[in-house]
């Protein structure tokens, strides 16, 4: 495993301003502001986690809020600290979601106005919870492709109006606010945490946490996990200082952005014992895991933290360790997606060009001949052409087991079946399927 070694660096806040690193005193101040809005949620035991690895697997259910994350509590935090010549004015934020449905809550408990920018991306289900949780009090607009995209919006859009901008993730108040998910930890904790694993999108949750456990959990190994198609803070850490992605996948949409806080990288950099990055297939095979063994509906974000668990596998035996489940605002029209890209993930589902000859019963022997008996297809498109000798079809096959594929090639390749094999040829694959 490839531990952080934090680079020798000098804190310096937003813009290059004055250090800063959340206090303990400040967390706590939070706690009771937020207290009127934000549940209590529990830390579950899991057993299924648990027996599979040998350690006390323990997930904290940031999933259960009102707005089913834990995004209400920095976005509550901050609003709530505002002025009343600022609150007067209203506010506005960008969001991929979950920071919206926050910010939307507590404006509309305190009756403050709101204009909050989502990406056009934004799933159906995040868009209409936030409409829901805000009333009267907020208008979503829905603009660019990308969180930074909707982020630049806002940000000009605030300035020209005078209005306060509500930052997801870079912004003391809001790194305050998360870090009381630490303090609630520590509270219910029977034993020792020994290691944290939490989502890393910009970074303020993870920071919030560092300032709660160096200050009452040194020895706690915090660890930040991303999605492999958005390393934003590996990145950053990689070379020693806050980089933004020329590209990002925005598939987990809750943990997608091209380029964490600075605040919340220097951070960070310092007090996170490792970074890790997790590929999406494994996330969308540990939504479907939480969802049909315990129950749970994670977002891809908030299932970020299980899924790291494997890659982790040797040092947290017999260890105490703790999951953030971060988020449940999963949309069901996303479960077909999810579920393929887990099965390409397993090497379970697999696509090919198959050039079938052009004479009578060439289908029937591909079937009966080609084909193992639990071999199942799942995907075909196919027109018969003029060429007297055959014809390509673009052919998707669900396996039982990745070792059924190597000998399914072999029957393809010796009946003189086979064209071509696409998964391993993403631009090909894209473009087809």
């Amino acid at each position: 495993m490839n531990k952080q070694n934090p680079p020798s660096i000098e804190v310096r806040g937003h813009g290059g301003g004055a250090s800063y690193f959340p206090d303990i005193v400040d967390i706590k101040q939070a706690a009771e502001a937020i207290r009127p809005v934000s549940e209590v949620t529990p830390l579950m035991p899991n057993i299924g986690y648990s027996k599979a690895l040998g350690a006390n697997i323990l997930l904290k259910r940031e999933d259960l809020h009102q707005i089913r994350s834990y995004k209400i509590r920095g976005a509550y935090n901050k609003i709530s600290s505002l002025s009343r010549e600022q609150l007067d004015k209203g506010v506005v934020c960008a969001s991929a979601g979950n920071h919206a449905q926050g910010v939307a809550f507590a404006c509309n408990h305190l009756g403050i106005e709101a204009t909050i920018y989502m990406p056009s991306v934004t799933p159906k289900q995040k868009v209409e919870q936030t409409k829901m949780f805000g009333d009267k009090w907020v208008t979503v607009v829905l603009e660019g492709d990308s969180f930074d995209d909707s982020s630049k919006a806002a940000l000009q859009y605030c300035k020209a109006q005078g209005k306060t901008f509500v930052h997801p993730f870079d912004d003391p108040k809001i790194i305050e606010g998360q870090g009381t998910v630490g303090l609630e930890i520590l509270d219910r904790a029977k034993e020792p945490i020994d290691f944290i694993f939490v989502a890393v999108g910009g970074g303020g949750l993870a920071a919030g946490l560092c300032g709660v456990f160096k200050a009452l959990s040194p020895n706690t190994k915090i660890i930040g996990v991303e999605p492999e198609g958005a390393p934003s803070m590996r990145t950053s850490m990689d070379l020693g200082k806050n980089t933004e992605l020329d590209k990002i996948d925005k598939f987990i949409d809750g943990a997608a952005v091209k380029k964490v806080g600075d605040y919340t990288f220097d951070i960070c950099s310092k007090y996170l014992y490792d970074m890790i990055t997790i590929p999406e297939g494994k996330v969308c095979q540990t939504i479907l895991d939480l969802y049909n063994r315990d129950a749970i509906v994670a977002e891809p974000a908030g299932a970020l933290t299980v899924s790291a668990l494997d890659f982790y596998g040797e040092e947290i035996k017999g260890k105490n360790v703790v999951c953030i489940i971060s988020g449940g605002n999963n949309d069901i029209t996303r479960m077909a997606e999810i579920k393929e890209r887990a099965l390409l993930y397993g090497r379970l589902k697999h696509y090919f060009i198959i050039r079938f000859p052009q004479r009578p019963g060439a289908l029937r022997q591909f079937v009966v001949e080609i084909l193992g008996p639990t071999d199942d297809i799942t995907h075909f498109e196919y027109s018969k052409k003029t060429n007297k000798e055959n014809a390509p079809a673009i052919v998707g096959i669900e396996l039982k087991s990745p070792d059924d594929l190597e000998p399914l090639i072999h029957r393809m390749k010796k009946n003189q079946f086979f064209g071509d094999y696409l998964n391993d040829k993403p631009d090909l694959f894209e473009y087809l399927i």
